[in-house]
């Protein structure tokens, strides 16, 4: 993948933790036990994606166009 490439992939998986993050609050707002894993499950999700994020924040850094 080019920079530009590499730039809008990062944009989509910072729109997709949002989209996660506030899934994850409606969620965290109900009490049972469902929804305790479904959170869990979020919680999970979010942080693969911030790892994602990360890892195309350092090859942007690595790569010129």
């Amino acid at each position: 993948m080019n920079r530009s490439q590499l730039i809008d992939h990062k944009h989509q998986i910072i729109a997709r933790i949002q989209r996660t993050r506030r899934d994850l609050e409606r969620v965290r707002l109900q009490a049972d036990r469902r929804s305790q894993r479904r959170a869990q499950e979020l919680e999970a999700q979010l942080a693969q994606l911030m790892t994602e994020e990360h890892r195309l924040r350092i090859e942007i850094d690595r790569t010129r166009d």
